[in-house]
């Protein structure tokens, strides 16, 4: 599997974007004012909680966890401890065990769970994803992020052993549908944007349909073509007609499924785009337990 063009590889969001989120999520949710648990008996001691795994998965997300209990806990300790994120557990597995303060424990459980599932979640779909494909593609993420969470859907992507497509529409060019319809077609697209000082620089993509639009773009020497909704077959017949040494890029996208990756996978192309690692993923499925005071 040749490096790619035009990838970017996420990392963690800095430290004042993260709390800018962090810290929304936790005023929607008036965690700073907990109603029902701020007048309890022994709601200022510290106690230790534990997250458990209802299913098997990849874990993501379990710094933002902890961010979120520091947030509320302000200059109280908080500490945590248990699976890293991007390694795997088992349904049954406590997978992180969190020593706060009992009031800051209960009023950031919702937002730290519902970061941490939902990242998982990104996390164990891709493995998925990259398992089935057996490392001959890479397995790449679009931008069909939630808003909002873009740096960490896409920092999830990558601790599930994925590869991060663009960034944002800046970062490379892709001429699909609709870019090649305003501008009359392959040829005066990519010229225009050849000629353009800021789009010029930048690696080009342009989505076919078909193997005769396939070998127009290629012949423009553009970096990629993104196969879009094609058969295994067109696939393999445009991989096997254009020169290995000189074609470009071949990203398949479009209705792909973890158990299709292997097949497309064996077809010649070099990656494979999939909207399903963000826009549609199923949160895992966790549970946050205080546990009895320790003797």
């Amino acid at each position: 599997m040749r490096r790619l063009l035009g990838t970017f590889d996420a990392r963690p969001p800095a430290r004042e974007e993260l709390d800018e989120l962090l810290l929304r999520a936790l005023h929607e949710d008036r965690a700073f004012d907990d109603r029902s648990t701020a007048p309890l008996p022994g709601a200022r001691e510290r106690r230790h909680a534990e997250v458990v795994a209802r299913e098997a998965g990849v874990l993501a997300g379990a710094t933002v966890f902890q961010r979120v209990f520091e947030l509320l806990a302000g200059d109280e300790p908080v500490a945590v401890s248990g699976v890293a994120d991007g390694d795997r557990f088992a349904a049954g597995d406590v997978v992180l065990t969190v020593h706060a303060r009992g009031d800051h424990l209960l009023a950031g459980e919702r937002t730290a769970l519902n970061f941490l599932q939902r990242l998982s979640g990104v996390a164990t779909v891709t493995r998925r994803c990259v398992v089935a494909a057996g490392g001959r593609v890479a397995v790449c993420d679009t931008r069909k992020t939630t808003p909002g969470m873009r740096a960490l859907e896409k920092w999830a992507v990558v601790l599930g052993g994925g590869t991060n497509h663009r960034w944002s529409l800046a970062d490379m060019v892709m001429l699909k549908e609709n870019h090649l319809e305003l501008a009359g077609g392959v040829g005066p697209a990519v010229e225009a944007i050849r000629a353009d000082a800021a789009s010029g620089g930048l690696p080009i993509t342009v989505e076919v349909t078909t193997f005769e639009q396939a070998r127009e773009a290629a012949a423009l020497g553009v970096d990629r073509l993104l196969l879009d909704n094609m058969p295994v077959s067109e696939m393999a017949r445009i991989a096997a007609a254009l020169p290995e040494g000189a074609r470009p890029e071949l990203e398949a996208s479009g209705g792909l499924r973890p158990e299709s990756l292997g097949e497309v996978a064996a077809s010649g192309v070099d990656l494979v785009s999939l909207g399903s690692l963000t826009h549609s993923v199923g949160a895992v499925d966790f549970s946050f337990l205080v546990r009895p005071r320790e003797s």
